[in-house]
């Protein structure tokens, strides 16, 4: 995707302790810029995914991920990983991630997540509020299939 098709992103630097002996970053670190991102971009929305825990007894839960890395990231590098919610199911939410370098039209890793909403006390799926829905249907300008 274009980074034009996305309407939210969440900048990172780089940290030492991010890289590997190649000195590029360790490929499981790019999950907590993944993580990190999604939730940035609930904070934007606003939705607070705390709140949501206390208030309803579920909380998501990530299920799957799918990660491609298309060119090496390297310690201090500005990124930007970019964001957006591909479909809400009746219990799942899919996200998009897309990390570029800051200024750039490259991506450098593309990723899928996949978020289930859980009822923390039967540990089975729930479904995602419909007051979530709207927000995140406002937001990303398009409808989602159940």
């Amino acid at each position: 995707m274009a980074k034009s098709d996305y309407k939210f992103f969440f900048p990172f630097r780089v940290r030492y302790s991010e890289t590997d002996a190649q000195g590029i970053v360790f490929n499981a670190h790019f999950l907590t810029y993944f993580d990190t991102a999604i939730y940035e971009y609930f904070r934007n929305l606003p939705y607070d995914l705390l709140d949501h825990a206390n208030n309803t007894g579920t909380d998501f839960h990530v299920v799957r991920v799918v990660i491609d890395f298309l060119a090496p990231t390297r310690f201090d590098d500005e990124i930007e990983a970019y964001v957006r919610a591909r479909n809400v199911g009746r219990s799942s939410i899919t996200f998009l991630v897309e990390i570029f370098s800051k200024g750039s039209k490259k991506t450098l890793v593309r990723g899928e997540v996949v978020w289930v909403n859980t009822d923390q006390k039967a540990q089975k799926s729930a479904p995602v509020s419909q007051e979530l829905v709207a927000i995140i249907k406002a937001k990303e300008g398009i409808d989602f299939k159940p």
